[in-house]
């Protein structure tokens, strides 16, 4: 017989061919008293990895979860005043958006009433309350495209909220890295737009362009190369340009140039720098995610690190 244990509402419907039992059972965290309720399921009709639940039914149920455990960093009484200061719209809601810890890039706009931000808390998901089905829902339960939450941020009217963190997927159900991706300037110049333009910041903007002109290169246009593309087919001129305009930015700080000189070099810097990535196959999204992870070591500790793992 196969035996489960779930976090689970006080009642419940299953199908038939299946004995269940609700428990409670009590814990201490912090002297606060919490109770839960504990879901016993068995079955001896059903193999192990088909318990008695079906998936559709495995899936309402974590959805109605209500009680959560919290992040042991913060404590219950802190969580409900963070949550007793926001100020919910007359149903409960507020705004609640979902935005890429390494590329900035808007993913998705919801709503979150406030078991949504708790199961967030927990599950360090990205959850949102559905208004058409009147229940909570993660992002990525049904796609695996899940929204890993880095940190959670409110507001300073605390009538909005951001949920920082990493998707593992396309977050639009379109297949787009995000669901905003139609250009209002675009649309006015022209009738019709070919294609999605996500809103890139800068940075991702130029890496775009990049990626583009090498595509353009393997596919071996005709005409004048522009510069970047003389880059792409000369790895000599790429990595003498890049050690150029390193020396020339150093070079900014020795001599007390000012201000302006030293961000026209990084600007080279970089840009050299990411046509380099391009031919690597290295995103500067990756760049982003290896300089986050390593927020919490010293430059010591990283050193020995990589010299370890070498």
């Amino acid at each position: 017989m196969a035996v489960s244990y779930y976090l689970c509402p006080q009642s419940l419907r299953v199908s038939s061919g299946s004995r269940l039992f609700i428990s409670n059972s009590g814990y201490s965290w912090d002297n606060h008293k919490k109770r839960i309720h504990h879901l016993v399921c068995a079955s001896a009709r059903q193999p192990e990895k088909d318990l008695c639940l079906e998936s559709k039914l495995l899936h309402l149920l974590l959805l109605w979860v209500r009680r959560v455990e919290v992040d042991p960093h913060l404590s219950p009484p802190k969580v409900q005043t963070l949550l007793d200061n926001v100020k919910w719209d007359d149903k409960g809601l507020a705004v609640a958006i979902a935005q890429n810890v390494d590329t900035g890039a808007i993913l998705m706009q919801g709503f979150a009433n406030r078991d949504a931000v708790v199961t967030a808390i927990s599950s360090r998901k990205a959850t949102f309350y559905s208004r058409s089905r009147s229940m909570l829902w993660t992002k990525g339960e049904t796609s695996n495209n899940f929204i890993n939450i880095h940190d959670i941020f409110f507001d300073c009217d605390r009538d909005s909220i951001i949920y920082l963190g990493k998707p593992d997927g396309p977050t639009c159900h379109t297949g787009s890295e995000t669901c905003y991706y139609t250009s209002v300037f675009d649309l006015k110049e022209h009738q019709q737009v070919e294609g999605n333009e996500l809103a890139l910041t800068t940075l991702y903007s130029l890496e775009s362009t990049i990626l583009q002109r090498k595509s353009e290169v393997e596919a071996e246009q005709s005409g004048k190369p522009s510069w970047t593309k003389r880059l792409l087919l000369d790895n000599h001129l790429l990595c003498s340009k890049i050690r150029e305009e390193a020396d020339e930015l150093c070079r900014t700080l020795e001599e007390n140039e000012d201000k302006s000189r030293t961000a026209s070099e990084m600007a080279d810097v970089l840009y050299h720098a990411m046509v380099l990535l391009a031919l690597k196959d290295v995103k500067v999204e990756d760049v982003m995610q290896v300089l986050r992870q390593r927020f919490s070591k010293s430059g010591i500790e990283e050193k020995k690190s990589r010299v370890s793992q070498g």
